[in-house]
């Protein structure tokens, strides 16, 4: 349920026969090559009583699965038969000497325009667990996307008991306009973009909606007592991280962003944009007498508006005998899970929460975190502002300004060609290599802001050598407010080794670092007027680039694609050539 493919109809047993029964899937042999097609086509899709024409993948939104095992080699052909440009970023995979297949448009490629074809070409190395693809060039990544599900060899199990059955959830937003047109007016007015009309579960909106029924607007999972189910979590929204809980269970958290972790028990969950989190869900040992609504709201931390609404699925437990018409499922009582607070109460909830992921650190899964840095760089992440052009009214702090999102008071400028093709072929004059490393202008960067909040335009990059050890502190600020930045690395994992609230502190803050066993990650939330360290080995030669996704306060929004970002470029003597 809850994937719309054509015809309506099919999209029901596609779902659960494709993803409620991965436990089923036939032993893969190891190290093969699995061939995909995707095929960018428009469908309609109705929700909340809106019809309108969306851009997917093979007419199924979400879009369907990439599945394979640790080792083998993933080529995906996209076929782009629409009017849009397009490319696809496959999140959190390493890229290992294949920055080609990344697909952040500008950075890695150059966009697959309509009537063209581009073939992604990848090995999964040293990866196993649940990740995402996405659309990775304006805001069509709000209908493109679906999830990655990386088995172990076939030789290899996991490190927690069999679950019964395993079941990807893919949180989404929902607009009933289109996003495009949503984002080209928040690029020319320099103000917030509407916010989305509605979150989802696996595409539908659920029952709390008005327009969103019960029975086909709302996913529903089902699940035997006494059963143990792998649940694959994966925030796909475009805009906000989101707290997820189901009444009465609670969860055991086992892997984040592919990298396996040391089991801990929630009965809430937080997950940023671009984050994966698998769960243990250990159902009752007998039938409830009840079913059990699964829902998921906003942790909301700018002064901008968001959307303050709850989507919720519904767990259902299956009757080992059937049921009298008098007892069905729809008779029987649903019970509701409490969420934490949507505004900024819930930041101490939240820090409680994301200290609690700690990797395995075993001799099967060490966590190889640098314990000697050899380059440090320190970004502020947040809000500045542009000058309104001549002629126009703008929405920013005032009529003659635009919002504009910055690392190091830079707001990236998307280049006519691919970072990535420039570097490779020698091309000069499309990026620069003197990105700031720090402020340029130091200030208290939690405290008050500085009267000139201007922030320039500009495509730089930071060049490492190969294999560096770096140490990255990522600072939010309180320009136009504090607020929750999540944070991707593409092409790397890194250790979060340290995060706090207020201003970092570099004579203080690293005594406490955890260089023993830091959760490895690809995204991670920067606090709400606060900071975060990271390690990671500048191992993977080419041009790859870190970014803060678009989240809260989202007309923060500076460039095309909605994120700030920089670029970084771990250079060597050979870099491989690019697949079409």
């Amino acid at each position: 349920m809850g994937w719309s493919r054509l015809p309506p109809s099919a999209s029901m047993a596609a779902l659960v026969f494709g993803f409620l029964v991965l436990s089923g899937l036939p032993e893969f042999a190891a190290a093969v090559t699995r061939h995909y097609t995707f095929n960018i086509t428009l469908h309609n899709v109705t929700r909340l009583c809106q019809t309108k024409s969306i851009i997917s993948v093979n007419g199924r939104y979400p879009g369907p699965p990439i599945v394979a095992r640790e080792g083998d080699r993933v080529v995906v052909k996209v076929v782009n038969k629409v009017s849009n440009n397009v490319t696809i970023h496959w999140h959190g995979i390493r890229q290992l000497r294949s920055g080609w297949a990344d697909g952040p448009a500008y950075v890695t490629q150059c966009p697959i325009q309509a009537g063209q074809t581009y073939t992604y070409n990848f090995t999964i190395t040293g990866q196993r667990g649940t990740l995402l693809w996405h659309a990775h060039i304006s805001w069509l990544r709000a209908t493109l996307y679906g999830p990655i599900i990386i088995l172990p060899t076939s030789k290899e199990s996991y490190p927690f008991p069999k679950p019964h059955k395993e079941v990807p959830i893919i949180f989404g937003e929902w607009w009933n306009a289109d996003p495009e047109a949503v984002i080209s007016q928040a690029l020319q007015t320099g103000g917030g973009p509407n916010v989305s009309d509605a979150y989802t579960i696996n595409g539908l909106p659920g029952p709390l909606y008005n327009c969103s029924s019960k029975s086909k607007d709302t996913y529903k999972l089902k699940v035997k007592p006494g059963k143990t189910y792998l649940l694959r979590l994966i925030n796909a929204a475009l805009n906000d991280e989101l707290f997820f809980s189901i009444a009465n269970h609670t969860l055991t958290v086992v892997e984040g962003d592919a990298s396996y972790v040391k089991p801990f028990d929630t009965d809430v969950l937080l997950i940023t944009p671009g984050q994966t989190t698998n769960v243990l869900l250990k159902t009752k040992p007998h039938f409830p007498n009840s079913t059990f609504l699964m829902a998921a709201r906003p942790y909301f931390t700018g002064q901008g508006t968001f959307d303050n609404s709850t989507t919720a699925g519904i767990l259902e437990y299956v009757h080992p005998t059937k049921l009298p018409p008098s007892s069905s499922q729809n008779n029987l009582p649903l019970l509701t899970p409490t969420l934490p607070p949507v505004n900024p109460n819930a930041t101490g909830f939240v820090t409680n929460y994301t200290r609690k992921f700690r990797s395995l650190a075993t001799a099967k899964f060490p966590a190889n975190v640098p314990q000697t840095v050899e380059k440090r760089f320190f970004f502020t992440v947040g809000l500045g502002t542009v000058p309104c052009p001549k002629n126009m009214t703008c929405q920013g702090p005032n009529n003659g300004t635009k919002f504009s999102a910055s690392v190091n008071n830079i707001s990236f400028a998307l280049p006519s060609v691919s970072i990535l093709q420039a570097y490779f072929f020698g091309q000069n004059g499309v990026y620069t290599t003197d990105f700031p490393t720090y402020p340029p202008v130091p200030f208290n960067y939690t405290g008050t802001p500085p009267n000139n909040t201007n922030v320039s335009n500009g495509t730089r990059v930071v060049v490492l050598p190969f294999n560096t050890s770096v140490e990255l502190v990522m600072q939010d600020t309180s320009i136009s407010g504090a607020e929750s930045h999540p944070l991707h690395l593409h092409g790397y994992n890194f250790y979060v080794v340290g995060q706090g609230i207020g201003n970092y502190d570099p004579n203080k803050d690293p005594a406490n670092f955890n260089l023993i066993d830091p959760v490895e990650r690809n995204t991670f939330g920067v606090p709400a007027g606060g900071w975060v360290a990271i390690r990671f080995q500048a191992d993977n030669p080419g041009t790859c680039m870190v970014h803060a996704l678009p989240l809260g306060c989202p007309h923060k929004l500076g460039l095309e694609d909605g994120m700030d970002r920089t670029g970084w470029t771990a250079t060597q003597s050979e870099v491989t050539t690019p697949t079409h």
